[in-house]
């Protein structure tokens, strides 16, 4: 069961058409323990072939927000930087302590605010709508919002606030508006985002695959001696170079992967320690997020061995749980009754499974339909969430496969495939 570093070196080049060539022209020997820098430096991008979001599909999430915004009883959405507002419309902007805000009103054009100095280069960004409301520097950004409620048809009723919108605006809104009643955007919000389109899903896809191509890569540069820091560096790189955009790589060894978000203790690989790999990228916008634990340099000892199988039937198990209908809590419920009935646990305690199963995933990493006890949302199609029961065994190690899925009306689909055995993390 030894993870032989040579089946990791012929997985550098990719199924599913990607052109990756990867230039391990001079591979050190064991003792070395200096990372191979030829490494990832002739890798072609994977991402020629995507298709941005289109104009036409944010124009249909805007009509799908107002007809929420009617059915909630809500008069506007106020959103300002941050996922949701280029979910809408497109633009990412800075949350600088300069406000700067969309209004989606229930009825009419979606209206911005923004800092009169800014209006210039704001306007490059804009696809959808034109009005334009600015404020000087010596002005509140506050009472234009109020105008383009005003202008919007807007004098009373309930202003959704979405829940990434910052204090100081928020309170400076209600201040200079104090007839109109604010509350959650959520109801609008979630419907739309949570429900992810064919377009959505393919840029999702694509971002699974640079990132199984990142971690096969990682794999096969890992070395006695190396640091964490150096190969979460590889990660990062091949992310780079396969055309996405770097996000997170957690790499964690031996006791250290007993913690699920790691150590500042350093660390140092050594022969027979469990590695745990934890990485994500994004493709215009959208998320991956994959993890694989393995055994480096020697065969497994029984508990790994025993401990990583009880993870695949966890993880096994929620994937089965994955039904249109059924809630989301009983996706987590079906992994932990795996590990609990082994003997760990219950609940969250440890030795166990410290966290919930998994979490929603789309422009951010973590998004709602948690895989949680007390979701009580049902699966639908277009839904997707990573299936990732950690056990967690302190001062041992820890071990965590995660792969994220996608709801379709025949079930669950996996981004990328699940591990196969502990010394073959891909398919």
């Amino acid at each position: 069961m030894n993870l032989k570093r040579r089946n990791f070196i012929q997985l550098s080049t990719l199924a599913a058409g990607s052109a990756i060539a990867v230039g391990f022209q001079s591979v050190k020997t064991p003792e070395e323990n200096a990372i191979d820098k030829k490494a990832t430096k002739i890798l072609s991008p994977m991402t020629d072939d995507i298709t941005p979001i289109t104009l036409t599909e944010r124009k249909e999430r805007l009509t799908k927000a107002q007809q929420l915004l009617l059915k909630n009883k809500m008069q506007a959405l106020v959103l300002e930087s941050g996922s949701s507002l280029e979910y809408f419309t497109g633009i990412s902007w800075w949350p600088s302590e300069r406000t700067m805000v969309a209004v989606i009103p229930a009825n009419g054009d979606i209206k911005y605010v923004c800092p009169a100095f800014e209006e210039a280069r704001f306007r490059e960004l804009i696809t959808i709508g034109n009005q334009v409301y600015v404020w000087q520097e010596d002005e509140s950004p506050f009472a234009q919002i109020v105008r383009a409620f005003s202008e919007s048809g807007i004098s009373n009723g309930k202003i959704g606030m979405e829940e990434e919108l910052r204090f100081f605006i928020f309170d400076g809104i209600r201040k200079e508006a104090p007839r109109l009643e604010f509350v959650s955007g959520d109801p609008v919000t979630i419907p739309c985002r949570m429900i992810k389109s064919a377009a959505e899903l393919a840029l999702m896809q694509k971002a699974s695959d640079i990132t199984v191509a990142a971690i096969k890569i990682a794999i096969s540069q890992l070395k006695e001696g190396v640091s964490p820091s150096e190969i979460s560096a590889i990660v990062d790189n091949v992310h780079s170079q396969m055309g996405a955009t770097p996000d997170f790589a957690l790499i964690l060894f031996g006791e250290t992967s007993a913690l699920p978000h790691g150590s500042v203790k350093p660390q140092q690989l050594k022969k027979g320690d469990i590695v745990l790999m934890d990485c994500g990228c994004k493709v215009n916008g959208y998320s991956s997020d994959i993890t694989r634990t393995i055994v480096f340099g020697a065969e497994p000892t029984k508990r790994q061995l025993d401990i990583w199988k009880l993870e695949q039937k966890a993880q096994a198990a929620a994937f089965d749980a994955a039904r249109i209908g059924n809630r989301c809590e009983m996706v987590d419920a079906a992994a932990r009754k795996v590990i609990t009935e082994a003997g760990f646990g219950p609940g969250y305690k440890l030795p166990g499974l410290p966290h919930r199963t998994g979490h929603g995933i789309g422009l951010d990493g973590h998004e709602w339909g948690n895989i949680v006890k007390g979701n009580q949302q049902p699966l639908e199609a277009g839904m997707c969430f990573s299936i990732e029961p950690t056990i967690s065994i302190p001062g041992e190690f820890g071990v965590r496969m995660e792969d994220c899925v996608y709801m379709t009306s025949e079930g669950p689909k996996w981004f990328s495939q699940p591990a196969v055995a502990i010394d073959q993390p891909f398919v």
